[in-house]
């Protein structure tokens, strides 16, 4: 019989590629071939990227990326200044990120449940499950609540996911992080904007709803999608010079290689973007946005083809590596903050 506490016993536990000196296995599969060798060209533009003085390097994540172990991984790469701005899906930033900041855990299941035979009892003990993952419902439920207390704190108006995930990190720092590290507390510290293009279709949506509903008619906060994709498009035409580093695909990854076609819209001649690195299981025949390839975006005037590099792995596997190379060559040493934060407009406190 499933039980609760026989579940939710043994947490995930994040990667920590600081302690894993990954150069030498990387280096070694250069003279291999198939994805071996993809992923390390790869590594080469990622720390090209890096070293590069004056790219910019965008961080694009999509999937279920934090409830499996890879939080440490991103959040490492904003404490050490390898990435300038995040655009991502809604749950690994609020659902999963926030959500172990505020003191939850994503648990280990057992191997049978992947069967999804048992998906009705785990209804039942209010347990959701992400293949192999494992998330106490109603811890989610105190998650989605927080991001109504912190709407119900701000001036009622409408803003950017930016600006509200923003605000979410000075929650955190006003109440303390309860977890080891989280991207949205790193990111709030360092300056690091992050975009949620599609920002109610995670726990804050839920939030969201509800500060609406009781505000009633009464001015409320809204969030504004425009407005996040003119942000991302100002920090391209103040720093054209950009690179990619893409997990996943979807709304993230359109979003972010837009903005070279939204700053010529806005009449500012820029770049495509210089560096661009996917790390990407899906499949290229069926034409969807996720397995488009960085070729295929350069025909719209959004990837240069110099240093574009396709990964076919799936992320928990490649993604370490390809951060570990890159912090352990040391490229991130030198490289100057850009605190892209800075440069927009601060949330308005009621």
């Amino acid at each position: 019989m499933l039980t609760r506490e026989g579940l939710l016993k043994t947490p995930i536990r994040h990667i920590d590629f600081t302690q894993h000196n990954v150069v030498p296995l990387v280096d070694a599969m250069r003279d291999m071939a198939f994805s071996a060798r993809d992923l390390a060209r790869a590594a080469d533009i990622a720390e090209r990227m890096t070293r590069d003085p004056e790219c910019g390097i965008i961080l694009c994540l999509a999937g279920s990326l934090i409830s499996a172990g890879l939080k440490k991984v991103f959040a490492d790469a904003v404490r050490f200044n390898m990435v300038d701005a995040i655009v991502s899906t809604g749950a690994n930033i609020v659902d999963q990120d926030f959500f172990e900041a505020l003191g939850f855990r994503h648990y280990v299941g057992e191997e049978k449940l992947r069967s999804g035979m048992f998906d009705a009892e785990l209804r039942e003990l209010h347990i959701d499950r992400i293949y192999d993952t494992l998330i106490d419902e109603d811890q989610l439920r105190i998650c989605d609540d927080t991001v109504r207390q912190i709407a119900d704190s701000l001036e009622p108006r409408p803003y950017s996911s930016r600006e509200f995930i923003r605000a979410m990190g000075e929650y955190l720092q006003t109440h303390g992080v309860k977890s080891d590290c989280s991207i949205v507390y790193e990111a709030y510290k360092n300056d690091v904007p992050i975009f949620v293009p599609a920002f109610s279709d995670c726990s804050a949506g839920f939030g969201l709803v509800a500060h609406q509903h009781a505000r009633g008619d009464a001015p409320k906060v809204t969030i504004d999608s425009a407005k996040d994709f003119y942000e991302l498009t100002q920090l391209k035409i103040q720093n054209p010079v950009t690179g990619l580093f893409m997990v996943g695909g979807g709304v993230p990854k359109n979003f972010a290689q837009d903005i070279v076609v939204a700053a010529d819209i806005l009449g500012h001649e820029v770049p495509m973007h210089k560096y661009a690195v996917q790390v990407t299981v899906a499949d290229v025949r069926d034409g969807a946005l996720s397995s488009s390839t960085l070729k295929e975006a350069s025909s719209w005037g959004k990837v240069d083809l110099a240093y574009e590099q396709m990964v076919y792995s799936e992320a928990t596997l490649a993604v370490p590596l390809l951060l570990g190379y890159v912090y352990h060559k040391g490229a991130w040493k030198g490289r100057a903050a850009r605190r892209w934060n800075r440069k927009l407009e601060p949330v308005g406190v009621a």
